[in-house]
């Protein structure tokens, strides 16, 4: 039966707006650590997978960045770190850098074939409405939802003109709203639900995970509606009931409620860390600066972590990417 998890995740956005604890300034001394790291990776021919923690060492860093990663799995499930020096590099020199900072965070992670283990989030003027373009490549509001991995990582190069903020919700708080208000539809949620990956038309596309799954006492959640709703157009994939529909409504409301959200405007060199099993993450729409080197950019990594999480058996053999997918450090 789905039950109150409550605990340090589950927490409200207007209580911690105000609080310093999620936001982790990088010093001078971190910075300087970066640039020396850089500096010895930084060849034109460098392939990603080359870099290492051996050969990108971050001596006094590095412990702030263990911090991240217990803050993670056992705080709130979010950081953000500011202060890395992008406006000083270029793109490929900002690749570098992030690439060896979430060395330290996690292990990284395909996220959609073999050259994409950093992913560039810009407005690539396609149709949202596609059911096979990812919502990412548009300037279109994103609703929320959690990625396929442990941890995704938003690094910013360049905000949008307008808009484009990242609103994030504690998915343990919403659930336990859910269970207190309705305690009918948290069960429906914590059933198994057809997902869509959109990676073709294939039964390889299309998998089962619960929204909401409780396993030793944690909550772990995996919810994106768009690929919900996309989900019936495989063979042999059922329409969602009535039930399925209401409940999903409830879970948006109380996403998109004041009461659970937590803005955050991105600046040049911020990193957003996220645990995608406790956080669910939104965007508004934005629109971005004619010029093209000033539009929009954010570089996405994702992460798996190198420790137990415990997830539930569909998240981990579902839909979630394998975490034997992860190069090895």
């Amino acid at each position: 039966m789905a039950r109150v998890i409550g605990g340090p995740a589950a927490w409200r956005g207007p209580e911690i707006v105000d609080s310093p604890e999620w936001k982790i300034e990088l010093t001078p001394e971190h910075v300087d650590e970066l640039r020396a790291a850089l500096r010895g990776v930084d060849e034109p021919d460098r392939a990603l997978r080359s870099i290492t923690r051996e050969n990108f060492p971050l001596p006094t860093l590095a412990p702030v960045l263990a911090a991240v990663q217990d803050e993670l799995v056992d705080g709130r499930g979010f950081v953000l770190l500011r202060g890395v020096p992008v406006e000083e590099l270029t793109e490929r020199q900002a690749e570098l850098m992030y690439w060896g900072i979430g060395l330290y965070v996690g292990v990284p992670i395909h996220q959609k074939g073999e050259d994409d283990l950093l992913l560039h989030i810009r407005d690539m003027g396609l149709d949202r409405n596609d059911p096979l373009v990812r919502g990412f490549q548009t300037s279109a509001r994103l609703d929320y939802h959690a990625d396929s991995s442990d941890v995704v990582g938003l690094l910013c190069i360049r905000p949008a003109m307008r808009g484009g903020v990242s609103t994030i919700v504690s998915a343990v708080a919403v659930h336990d709203e859910i269970v207190r208000r309705r305690p009918d539809l948290a069960e429906v949620l914590h059933e198994r639900w057809w997902h869509d990956r959109r990676s073709g038309d294939g039964p390889e596309s299309f998998f089962e995970c619960p929204i909401f799954a409780e396993e030793g006492g944690k909550l772990f959640a995996h919810y994106g509606r768009a690929y919900i709703d996309s989900a019936p157009r495989g063979e042999g994939v059922p329409d969602l009931t009535p039930a399925q529909v209401e409940a999903m409504d409830l879970l948006d409301e109380l996403d998109n409620s004041a009461e659970f959200v937590l803005n955050m405007n991105f600046a040049p060199g911020d990193i957003q860390f996220l645990n995608n099993y406790t956080i669910m993450h939104a965007r508004t729409d934005y629109e971005d600066y004619p010029e093209p080197e000033r539009k929009r950019d954010l570089i996405r990594l994702w992460l798996v972590l190198d420790r137990d999480l415990g997830l539930p058996a569909d998240f981990e053999a579902g839909g979630i990417t394998p975490r034997s997918a992860a190069l090895s450090r």
